[in-house]
């Protein structure tokens, strides 16, 4: 793993940012702390920057954290702030990527040169504008484990997830309420 925790990364790119921050409701877990690690995520989803400055980062944050605000604000129906909407909206007008083809039929994002960061951010912010709008088919949640309590957006057929994710804060749960209702005499 490195000095540095993995990304956890699912289907929706708004959320897969929120979770550059786990573990809000424990002892956090900052998984971009530092401008490399940031340009390393845009890599890794298909958002190539280059490099990243302590500024950009400091405008990630914000940008992230205005999402997470948004979107545990919807999943508890209660109404966005407008200093969190500014936010979202800002960075959305600031980025000018543009979508593309490739020969595999694969949906790519070209970046304008040197403004690349704004471009990344826009296009974050746009997804999360289309997720929190109702374009898109799903419901916001929070997941369930009393540490994690990250926003995530649900998909499910059901529409009846807990988790933000089964492989760590579900399986966490599950084997916390094992080894409690086993007096902790479970096997490791």
């Amino acid at each position: 793993m490195g000095p540095f925790p993995d990304f956890r990364l699912g289907s929706v790119l708004a959320t897969s940012f929120t979770a550059t921050l786990t573990e809000r409701a424990g002892e956090p877990v900052e998984r971009i702390p530092t401008p490399q690690r940031l340009a390393d995520w845009f890599d890794v989803v298909g958002l190539p920057v280059g490099t990243c400055t302590d500024h950009d980062l400091t405008r990630a944050v914000e940008l992230r954290e205005a999402i997470h605000r948004a979107a545990t604000a919807t999943a508890d129906g209660d109404p966005l702030s407008p200093r969190t909407v500014r936010i979202i909206n800002a960075h959305s007008a600031r980025g000018r990527a543009s979508p593309a083809l490739t020969p595999q039929r694969e949906h790519r994002w070209r970046l304008s040169r040197g403004a690349e960061v704004d471009d990344a951010l826009g296009v974050i912010a746009a997804d999360a504008i289309a997720i929190l709008s109702g374009e898109r088919d799903g419901r916001w949640a929070l997941c369930a484990s009393p540490t994690c309590r990250a926003a995530f957006f649900d998909t499910s057929r059901s529409r009846s997830r807990r988790w933000c994710e089964m492989n760590t804060c579900g399986n966490k749960e599950k084997k916390a309420r094992f080894t409690a209702a086993h007096g902790g005499s479970a096997r490791q």
